[in-house]
């Protein structure tokens, strides 16, 4: 059986050369621990989803190729067969370029509710 391996980007409908190790973490509802006197309760909290990655600045490509303030639609493919889409996804930092190294930048999105593909 096939597990993750292979994670593509596509911010904004343009595909985004990544290196290996990009992390997806799924937001949504999750328990929160609240104590009231003696007893421990439960609350719900929304938690966002993030997607970090880490891609280079090549020769002949602008810096704005890479990022972008305004939010849009990020898809993440994985290749076991599961498409994630934000619709109202954003970044949050200003890619740090290093030099060399071949030019890597960390680029990290957030976002709200997403919609799953499995295929």
């Amino acid at each position: 059986m096939q597990s993750l391996g292979i994670i593509d980007i596509i911010w904004k409908g343009r595909k985004i050369d990544i290196e290996p190790g990009a992390k997806l973490l799924l937001g949504g509802l999750q328990n929160k621990g609240v104590t009231t006197g003696r007893k421990r309760k439960r609350v719900s909290e929304f938690k966002e989803s993030i997607v970090t990655c880490t891609t280079t600045l090549d020769r002949g490509q602008s810096a704005s190729d890479i990022y972008d303030p305004v939010e849009g639609e990020l898809q993440v493919q994985c290749d076991t067969g599961q498409t994630y889409t934000f619709a109202d996804a954003f970044m949050t930092e200003r890619p740090e370029y290093s030099g060399g190294e071949g030019g890597k930048a960390t680029i990290k999105w957030e976002g709200g509710d997403y919609e799953e593909i499995v295929n």
